[in-house]
């Protein structure tokens, strides 16, 4: 639909609507990662009849398999170009991409673990300027001199903090509400014995969950080294593997490349987990934890995994976040030397706490963050919120490793 159009498809979709009157909140999803974060805020309004939800796919260069993904939950989306077009009461996004662009007052949302990754555009920045992470830049939240949200969700009140020093201007818009992934992970830590059940992990079998993000230094990035140990230097079935790729790989590379890449694993006990699916109670379930910098790697300080790192590369994460912490405590992989070994010596070598000061610099309000969020929202809605809590549910029960394992072979095949 081309810039202009007076009447688009939803405002003549609301003619034929049985539910009317209703406040109008756009999902702004931009790639599988940003849906999977803004699902805990969604999620927040699905059962209220005052409100309709509607969803866009923004551009974006790991766009591919979002439609996909929001389908697989029953979701369909209107085009880009028409949710330019119409006005909205609310607008939440988990990327920047395009925001400013829309008729609505916009809520962002962070989509990871603290912000690892620091800016990468650093044109603006002055000589000897450090670069702050893309939400607390004023890249990600100024267009022009315009401040474009109307509210903007942490963390951890450390974010605030580089906040006034990065953009200054946004921090009337700032709201701590806490960590979704922290509260729900925590949620399910009571569950670990049933998540272990579901996923096929049998008595006396310990699972190593192998965890990485997209770009430089990445585990994915070295897996000509690590998959040959997998392989070469592993015990075997007292041992079950599980793989969690960062969807931006699955999106950049496409699956099929990703899938042949990891063709030596299947039928070897190694299991690649499919993008789409939830991650949380694998890290529940998990003995041990080999990861990156990424998310997923941090979050595992909340359970009680023994963590390894597959690398360490300072100029791929903010100084002062969770993933630099993690790298000054965590042992570091060697490519030299057995697997089984390593890991054994890291769960005997694990001190008490050691991970502590990572898990508690993921959330600075633990517990509350359906409950902060779902405020935030429904002001800026001007609607009264429900007269009910708002529910942090655990993590739901996984398929089996084997079911995962047969639908990776299925997707080689075709």
């Amino acid at each position: 639909m081309s810039v202009g159009t007076t009447k688009p498809a939803l405002i003549e979709q609301g003619h034929w609507l049985t539910v009317r009157g209703c406040k109008t909140v756009l999902v702004v999803v931009h790639t599988v990662t940003f849906a999977q974060r803004l699902r805990e805020v969604f999620g927040l309004l699905e059962a209220d009849l005052r409100i309709q939800v509607v969803f866009t796919v923004a551009p974006h260069a790991f766009g591919n398999g979002t439609t996909e993904y929001l389908a697989g939950l029953g979701i369909g989306v209107v085009p880009w170009e028409e949710a330019l077009n119409t006005e909205f009461d609310l607008a939440v996004a988990a990327g920047s991409r395009g925001v400013h662009q829309l008729r609505a007052p916009v809520v962002r949302i962070s989509h990871g673990a603290g912000h690892i990754k620091p800016l990468t555009d650093v044109s603006s920045l002055k000589p000897g300027e450090r670069r702050p992470p893309g939400m607390l830049s004023r890249q990600h939240l100024l267009h022009g001199d315009r401040l474009v949200p109307a509210a903007v969700a942490y963390a951890h009140e450390r974010d605030v903090v580089q906040l006034a020093q990065s953009c200054p201007e946004a921090l009337s818009v700032a709201h701590v509400v806490g960590d979704p992934c922290v509260d729900r992970i925590t949620a399910g830590m009571a569950r670990r014995k049933h998540y272990r059940r579901a996923l096929g992990i049998e008595a006396g079998q310990r699972l190593v969950v192998i965890t990485s993000t997209w770009g430089r230094a990445s585990t994915f990035e070295r897996l000509d080294s690590l998959v040959p140990q997998l392989l070469g230097r592993f015990p075997g079935a007292d041992h079950r593997i599980a793989l969690l790729v960062h969807p931006n790989v699955f999106a950049g590379h496409g699956s099929w490349q990703v899938r042949g890449w990891l063709a030596g694993c299947r039928g070897r006990g190694i299991v690649l987990v499919p993008p789409e699916a939830d991650w949380q109670a694998l890290l529940i379930a998990a003995d041990w934890i080999i990861g990156d910098h990424g998310s997923l790697t941090a979050y595992g300080t909340l359970t009680g995994a023994t963590m390894l790192l597959t690398s360490v590369n300072g100029r791929e994460m903010s100084p002062c976040s969770p993933a630099a912490l993690l790298s000054a405590v965590a042992p570091v992989l060697s490519p030299v030397h057995p697997l089984a070994e390593q890991l054994e010596y890291a769960a005997r070598s694990r001190r008490p706490g050691q991970y502590a000061e990572v898990a508690a610099s993921l959330s600075s309000a633990p517990g509350q963050f359906h409950r902060r969020m779902r405020a935030i929202v429904y002001r800026l809605l001007g609607l009264g919120e429900p007269a009910r809590p708002a529910y942090v549910a655990p993590p739901p029960v996984p398929p089996s490793l084997a079911r995962w394992e047969a639908a990776t072979d299925a997707g080689a095949v075709r």
